[in-house]
This record gives structure tokens, sequence and C-alpha cells, in this order.
């Protein structure tokens, strides 16, 4: 305790008119352990967004690890979000940095996965700053990375970018559906639900529902829609999953040539949509399903 007391480099944080004062000085130290610990006890404003992205450059990869985790964490919340998205066209500068690092260790993969999850969690608030930084050709390229994680992260960033219909498009023009198909047979679910939900939000417009039917993705999604879980903890667990899946199958059914595939498989839809057992959220997505593939002019 009295080392803790006689050591300045040792006290939690400064009091008083002292504390943001000193945040700023230790977050500019050479010292690495300093730096670490500034981060870690920081109260996160978008006063602190300067330094706090010149570390984004700094040597030491601990250091950047321990910023990009606090950026991580702060664009989970809507405010953290907001105050975030000036700094975007950063976080993509970065992810193509990391992209020209052929030869990357464990510990800058998981700077890579907090990086993407940070322009994910921005992306949901506004897609646009990614969109102007070229993120999804960027994003597409993560989508055959070796580790399962970086996958999910990229899948789920490329999701969110989804949304808007300009995202979409450049979905299609950068020939991404292929990979994304593949991904729906990924060994990880959380990637298969990310890639599901982009295909979702792409088979929204005319150009992508054509691109997934002429890749047969019909089967592949009927295939996991039809998939039955036992146990209520895989049933959690695919969720995501499944309602993906089923929504972009009513998108694929407003083309006709959706609607005759689909019509074949009926039975299998209406199951699910009338299984008591069945979570509500999944049914009543199965149940617009059905009633896309079967309405009538």
């Amino acid at each position: 305790m009295a080392g803790a007391l006689t050591d300045p480099t040792l006290a939690p944080v400064a009091f008083g008119r002292r504390a943001v004062p000193q945040l700023f000085g230790d977050l500019l130290q050479p010292e690495t352990r300093t730096r670490l610990r500034a981060l870690g006890q920081a109260l996160l404003a978008s006063c602190l967004l300067p330094p706090l992205s010149q570390l984004l450059d700094d040597s030491s990869s601990s250091c950047r690890r321990s910023v990009h985790c606090v950026l991580s964490r702060l664009a989970r919340l809507p405010a953290g979000a907001a105050a975030l998205l000036s700094l975007v066209p950063k976080l993509m500068l970065k992810l193509r940095e990391h992209e020209e690092h052929e030869e990357e260790h464990e510990e800058e993969h998981e700077e890579e996965v907090l990086l993407l999850s940070t322009i994910s969690s921005c992306s949901r608030l506004d897609a646009l700053p990614a969109l102007a930084s070229d993120g999804v050709s960027l994003l597409g390229r993560k989508l055959s990375h070796r580790s399962p994680y970086i996958r999910r992260e990229a899948a789920g960033a490329l999701m969110a970018l989804s949304v808007c219909e300009d995202g979409r498009r450049q979905v299609c023009e950068e020939a991404l559906l292929p990979v994304l198909v593949r991904l729906l047979q990924d060994e990880d679910m959380e990637v298969q639900a990310n890639a599901a939900g982009v295909i979702m939000y792409t088979g929204i417009i005319t150009a992508g529902k054509q691109r997934c039917l002429d890749l047969n993705v019909v089967p592949v999604l009927l295939d996991l829609v039809s998939r039955e879980e036992q146990e209520e903890e895989e049933r959690r667990r695919r969720k995501a999953l499944v309602m993906y899946s089923l929504r972009a199958l009513s998108s694929l059914a407003e083309a006709p040539a959706g609607r005759r595939l689909l019509l074949e498989q009926l039975p299998l839809l209406v199951r699910r949509s009338e299984a008591a057992e069945e979570d509500q959220d999944v049914r009543r997505a199965a149940q617009t399903a059905v009633r896309v593939i079967t309405w009538t002019p």
C-alpha cells in the first residue's frame, strides 16, 4: 500500500481538476506501461479522441491493442459510436495497412478483430463513412481470412454496410456474393449468420436477387432453415442464422424463379411457421416467407 502512495506512477488516477490534464499527459508518455494504465482508466469523451487516435500509430502492439479495445467497447454504445464516426476513415486506413502485412502474428489478429468490431458498430449507426472509404471492397477481402474471428467481424461489418442501397449495390458489383454463399457453410456459426445477413439485405435489390438465384443459394438457405435444434441452447445460438435465412428466402421469393423453387419446398416452411415450440420471431419470419411464396396477383 505504501508503495502505491509514494510512487506517482502507481496512482490509479489524479483527483479533481488535475484528473483530465494528467490523463492527457499519461496518454502521450513514452513509457508503454503508463499509456496502457491511462487507457484502462479513461472515461472516454469526444475530447479524448485526438490523443487516442494518435496512439493507433504507436510502435507498441500492446498499446495499439489496448486503444482498439477501448474504442471497440465505446462503440457498443450509441453515443460512443456517434463520437467515433469521425474516426472511421482512419480506422479503414488501418485496416488497409493490416492487409498489406502478409506475415501476421496472433496478437495482430486480435488487433484486427477489435478494429473490425469498431467499424461494424459505427457502421450500424451510419454506414456512409465506411462506404466512402472503400469499405465494401476492403471488408470483402477479409471474408476469406484464415481466422474465423476476422471472417466473422468482416461479415458483420459488411452486413452493416448492406443496410444501405449503395452498400447492397457495391456487394453485387464487387462480386462478393459467391464468397458469401460459401460462408453459409463455414465452420463458424456466427460467420454463417453474418453471411446470411448480407445475403438477406443484398437480395432486396433486383441485381442481388438475380445473382443469388444464379448461385443456387436457395437450397443452401433451405438446408440451414430445415435443421431441427434439439436443445434450447442450440435453438438460441442458431436464431440469428435461421432468421436471416428465412428473410433472405422471402426476398428471393419475390422473383418468379425464386417463387417456383420455393413452392416445391413449401411444406418445410409451413412446418416452421406453425410449430408451437418455435421461437416467436422465427415463426413470424417463416409465416412471412410462406405468405410471399404463395402470393398471387
